[in-house]
């Protein structure tokens, strides 16, 4: 190395001072939850009906038997939370752009759109899934949909609700400018949402969609409900057979595992979307 580009004693003093600050956090993160780990495991294993709990929701022998046909009915999930996900997705964006459509003429559909998403954000989860694979069916209507259609018809309707708010706050982000600046260059309205508008907005919302899609992640497993056997469903079936309620810890545990991909995902993304604000600032 030149002598001309060699850093000064004074940078790498600095270098060696940061090394061994970022050593000396992790290594007091480190003991730290070690202390707190070590204090909660004491705290619950000690307690006088710890050999009970640890009997009825612990039970390796049982969590062994009952997996098989957990981790069966989380297909069940997996693929529900593809199908709603996308599909939710495709609603809320829809729905978004017609929240933001200007003009007299788009008052009735500008109307539905806010009344679709003040609705099914205020109303619980639980009793839109009860009114669709419960109530709908007693319609007794020709080509009736199955339980789970109607279940995951629910998680698309209500997650769309909230993606929807979503999206068009980013919409609502971009600068009146740019799409002046668009008009102006002889670019359509449909152009410019296309090509100006919703990159922009998509790409600064999308920590909110995915953590969105990791609630989503979680509530599909409420299709047991109606009926349909998912990771849920088996669990609970297999708690009733045993009389022991390991199943359930054998489906949370897999759920985790299920989320963990998608939640490592979003705090990748919102890290990054942050550094390039602070570098854009």
């Amino acid at each position: 190395m030149s002598e001309q580009h060699r850093p000064s004693d004074l940078h790498l003093g600095r270098i060696a001072y940061r090394r061994r600050q970022t050593v000396r956090s992790v290594l007091l993160a480190a003991l730290s939850t070690a202390v707190v780990g070590g204090a909660l495991v004491i705290g619950v294993t000690g307690a006088p009906g710890w050999d009970r709990v640890k009997g009825s929701f612990f039970d390796l022998d049982i969590a062994r038997k009952a997996f098989p046909q957990v981790i069966e009915g989380l297909w069940l999930n997996i693929r529900l939370l593809v199908v709603c996900t996308i599909a939710a997705l495709a609603l809320g964006l829809l729905v978004a752009v017609a929240r933001t459509l200007r003009g007299p003429v788009f008052f009735p559909l500008r109307a539905l759109a806010t009344g679709y998403t003040y609705t099914f954000r205020g109303l619980p989860l639980i009793i839109v899934l009860y009114v669709f694979t419960l109530g709908v069916p007693g319609l007794r209507l020709q080509g009736m949909p199955s339980v789970l259609v109607l279940g995951g018809a629910t998680l698309v309707i209500v997650y769309g609700a909230y993606l929807a708010e979503v999206i068009r706050a980013g919409i609502e982000s971009v600068h009146p400018s740019q799409l002046a600046a668009a008009r102006s260059l002889g670019l359509t309205y449909r152009q410019t949402m296309r090509h100006v508008v919703l990159p922009q907005a998509v790409r600064r919302v999308t920590p909110a969609l995915l953590n969105d899609a990791v609630a989503l992640q979680k509530d599909v497993g409420l299709v047991s409900l109606a009926g349909p056997i998912d990771a849920v469903r088996a669990a609970q079936i297999d708690s009733a057979y045993y009389t022991n309620f390991t199943p359930y810890i054998v489906a949370g545990v897999l759920f985790v595992l299920l989320a963990l991909p998608l939640i490592g995902v979003t705090d990748w993304v919102t890290l990054r979307a942050a550094r390039r604000q602070s570098a854009g600032a």
